[in-house]
Order: structure tokens, then sequence, then C-alpha cells
């Protein structure tokens, strides 16, 4: 049913699975304000519309990378440049917690009895780090992240483990996302997407969504509608 749940008794009957960052947690804004302090450092512009292309996904999709080199026509060691990024990224997510509304919306689902599975192109170390740390990791069933499966978004691969994982088949799930790759990527599973954007991807066109929620608050009302 597209936009909504299947019941029985008032009770959905599928498996919901939600991407992890710029959904459980806003890790996205501080990850490109990263990108793009290394861009002006060396007098380029990084715009939301062209780094967005890589959100969801790695860089095989799209490289900041290689086009920061293709700008400047330079050769850097991103060895270093790496490693100073993810110490200003994480200096920056120091005190940050889940996205509001986000527990409300799990402790929903887990007295409904719903499985649930984080599904992440994000390795495992970053994802299960997070949601021990902020106490989330008890909503999950199951946490599939970038190597349990042959290919990340904006491929099916990661959704089809989950669904595979949670044993029920994908036309039973719903896919919570904020990327186009990952819609691109869920929808490709044969699943439902409902998309909750955050300020990094909120100008992407997701009109191929089975809804486009304002945030989690309009979620749950959904949820409690169906």
């Amino acid at each position: 049913m597209t936009g909504g749940l299947s019941h029985a008794n008032g009770v959905p009957q599928t498996a919901i699975l939600f991407d992890f960052d710029g959904i459980l947690v806003d890790t996205e804004w501080a990850i490109y304000e990263a990108w793009l302090e290394t861009f002006r450092q060396h007098g380029q512009d990084l715009p939301l519309s062209l780094y967005t292309r890589c959100i969801g996904s790695d860089f095989d999709a799209w490289s900041p990378k290689l086009h920061l080199e293709d700008l400047t026509k330079l050769n850097f060691d991103w060895l270093e440049m790496d490693e100073t990024r993810q110490i200003q990224i994480r200096t920056a997510l120091s005190k940050e917690g889940p996205i509001e509304g986000v527990v409300e919306v799990l402790k929903y689902l887990e007295n409904q009895g719903i499985p649930m599975a984080v599904v992440s192109s994000s390795s495992h170390s970053w994802v299960d780090g997070w949601l021990e740390k902020l106490d989330l990791a008890k909503f999950f069933d199951e946490v599939i992240c970038k190597g349990d499966a042959p290919r990340i978004k904006p491929a099916p691969d990661l959704f089809l483990a989950a669904a595979e994982k949670l044993g029920v088949v994908p036309s039973e799930c719903l896919v919570v996302e904020d990327s186009l790759n990952g819609l691109i990527a869920a929808k490709d599973a044969g699943m439902q997407v409902w998309v909750v954007p955050n300020r990094v991807t909120a100008r992407l066109d997701f009109s191929q969504a089975d809804a486009v929620l304002s945030g989690f608050a309009a979620m749950l009302e959904r949820l409690r509608s169906n």
C-alpha cells in the first residue's frame, strides 16, 4: 500500500529499516562542513548540490577528493588530511544526540513489536559506536553496514541483506531514508520508502518516495494513523 503500512488487528505487519547518518543522528552537516573547510583552504567551493552526490554512498558514487584534485591540479596527502578532518568531525559531533523525535518513534515501534534494523553504507565501527554511545542499539534487531553485502547504496544489496536477516520479504519492509542514493537502493530492493530530509539533503528530488516527511514527529503521527 503506497505511503502506508499494511495492518492486521491494527498492528503493522512489516519491518522498518532506518538509515543511520542524517536519520538517527545529524552527522552529515558536520561532515559536509569539514569537507567545505578543506576546499576553502585551497581556494575552492563545495556546493551542497555537488556534495550530495556521495551522501548515502561512498566516494565511488562521487569523490570530493578527486574533485578537489581536478580543481587544483594538485595531489594531496589524503591520509594525513583524512585524520585531521576526522578529528574536526568528531569534535563538532561530541555533544550530538539523536535527531529530535527519533527516540519517540523507536519506542513506539518497539511497543508495537515491529522488527527494526539499521542499514548504512558507513562502517560498523562508526555506526555501532554511535548506537552504543546514544543507547539506541537496544531498539534494533540487526545492524547492516558496509561489508555486510557485496555492494553499498545506491545498490540494493544492504537492504536485501537486512530483509533476509530479519526473515521478511523485501516488499514487507519500510525504509526511512534521507538521501537519494538510499532512496534508489531501497526502491531497487522493492521496498517502500519514507524520506525525512535534513539540512544537507533538503533540496534533493525525492519525488519517487512513498512519502516525504517534515520530521520524526510527522512520522510518528503517520504511524499512529495507520
